[in-house]
């Protein structure tokens, strides 16, 4: 699969992909993709992207780069929306942090079901399109702002102390700055 760029509208920030050619492909310019469905009637729609993630950023995305931060940091996509505020799309370093994030996104959206918006956390981030492999940094920081019962009840769970779990936002915020 060849990575597209990252596309948005109406604040969701989207990265397509060309996805992979079929091996009993007739055709080896690609043209059917474009001009016939599976069926093979020409002029039956266009062929769709695939999307390797989705994510509702807000408001609309006005600016993006593909940047370090700093020397020595990792690669990022950084944008800029319409409204002035500035983020960040990093990829993980490993399934473990990966899996790791996930759940912890998960338990913070129990524990703050209204964060940032007063509405349903995934109901917003999934506002056109479902949220797909990306992880709200934002809600991830709030960890630090829930009281330490809750924060032990979390680690727990994630089978790490509350302080490795800070630690962890910590680094992950660090790996691009």
């Amino acid at each position: 699969m060849s990575a597209g760029h990252l596309q948005q509208r109406h604040g969701l920030a989207r990265v397509p992909s060309v996805p992979d050619a079929d091996d009993d492909v007739d055709d080896p310019s690609g043209a059917a993709l474009y001009f016939a469905d599976a069926s093979g009637a020409a002029g039956a729609g266009v062929h769709k992207l695939d999307t390797l993630a989705a994510y509702h950023v807000g408001s609309a995305v006005t600016a993006l780069r593909k940047a370090r931060l700093a020397a020595g940091a990792d690669e990022g996509l950084i944008y800029a929306t319409v409204d002035g505020a500035i983020g960040a799309l990093v990829p993980t370093k490993s399934r473990d942090d990966r899996d790791f994030f996930v759940m912890l996104e998960m338990h913070l959206r129990q524990d703050y079901p209204h964060f940032l918006t007063g509405r349903d956390h995934v109901a917003f981030r999934s506002a056109f399109m479902p949220v797909k492999h990306v992880v709200d940094g934002d809600l991830c920081d709030a960890f630090t702002d829930l009281p330490l019962a809750t924060q032990k009840t979390i680690a727990a769970d994630l089978d790490r102390t509350p302080a490795e779990v800070a630690k962890k936002i910590e680094d992950a915020r660090h790996r691009l700055l």
